[in-house]
């Protein structure tokens, strides 16, 4: 059995979005809506989650976090996040 890792996006109550990798993308939404996910999110709470992509391995996964995080802009990633909703539902 193969283990997943997952790149997310999180929409804030501020409207700024915050980028992560996890293995279970719902238990980390519910660390991150209680204040012990990241200390980001402890100043700026999540509303929902906006995005998610599915990888083979935990290194993948921490490298597309890290591009997503120090290359992408707001305007790209509310992009990526926009292609991805075309098929998918988030809460």
């Amino acid at each position: 059995m193969s283990e997943k890792f997952y790149v997310y996006m999180l929409l804030t109550q501020d409207n700024t979005l915050y980028c992560g990798y996890t293995d279970n993308v719902e238990k980390r939404f519910e660390l991150h809506k209680s204040g012990k996910g990241a200390k980001y999110t402890r100043a700026h709470k999540p509303l929902k989650i906006v995005y998610t992509k599915e990888y083979s391995s935990k290194s993948e996964a921490q490298k597309e976090e890290y591009r997503i995080k120090h290359n992408l802009t707001r305007k790209e990633k509310l992009q990526l996040i926009s292609a991805s909703t075309a098929n998918k539902n988030f809460r």
